[in-house]
C-alpha cells in the first residue's frame, strides 16, 4: 500500500505545482475575494506537514524554526509577501521534504505502518502510523491542494484544463 499512497501524493503535488506554474511571487499571497489560505502559506503548511509527521517516524526536524509559527497548525495566512519565502524556496522545501518523507515510509514498510503513532494524543484518530501516513499524504494534502485551485480561480487565473495533464 505504501506505493500506492506515495504515488498519489505524488500526483497531488504534481497538481500543485501546475496551478502555480504561472502565479508570480508577489500574487503567491494575495487573498482575493475572502479566500484565506493562499498558495505561500499552503506550500509552507504542506512542508511543516512533512515534518511533522517525520518527527512520528523518528527524523529530527529540518525546517528553520520560524517555520512553524509561519506555517504550523493554527497559524494564521497574511497577504504580506515578504512575510514568506519565495516561490522556489518554498518548492524546494516541500522536495525535500518530499524526500525525506517517502524515503523514510519505503524503509519503515508495511510492516512498520502497522505500528502505534507514538504521538498517544492522536491515537484516537490515527492508531497506527500507517493511518496517519495515508491521511497525511492523501486527504491533507488533496484538501489544501484543492484550496490553492480555488484561490487559482479567485484570483482570475484561468482553470487548468485537465488534473492529471
Amino acid at each position: 500500500m505504501i506505493d500506492e499512497v506515495l504515488n498519489s501524493y505524488r500526483l497531488t503535488l504534481e497538481y500543485l505545482c501546475r496551478l502555480i506554474t504561472d502565479v508570480s511571487d508577489s500574487d503567491l499571497t494575495c487573498q482575493p475575494q475572502g479566500v484565506v489560505n493562499h498558495p505561500a502559506w499552503v506550500i509552507g503548511h504542506l512542508t511543516c506537514s512533512c515534518q511533522s509527521l517525520a518527527g512520528e517516524l523518528g527524523l529530527e526536524p529540518w525546517l528553520p524554526a520560524t517555520w512553524e509559527g509561519l506555517f504550523g497548525t493554527g497559524s494564521l495566512p497574511t497577504p504580506t509577501p515578504m512575510v514568506y519565502p519565495s516561490k522556489i524556496e518554498l518548492l524546494t522545501a516541500l522536495a525535500d521534504g518530499v524526500v525525506r518523507i517517502s524515503d523514510r515510509i519505503t524503509s519503515l514498510g508495511e510492516q512498520g505502518m502497522g505500528v502505534p503513532l507514538p504521538d498517544a494524543r492522536y491515537r484516537a484518530t490515527f492508531p497506527t502510523v500507517g493511518h496517519a501516513v495515508t491521511h497525511i499524504l492523501t486527504g491533507h494534502a488533496a484538501i489544501h491542494v484543492g484550496q490553492i485551485s480555488v484561490w487559482r480561480r479567485a484570483a482570475g487565473y484561468p482553470p487548468l484544463a485537465d488534473v492529471f495533464a
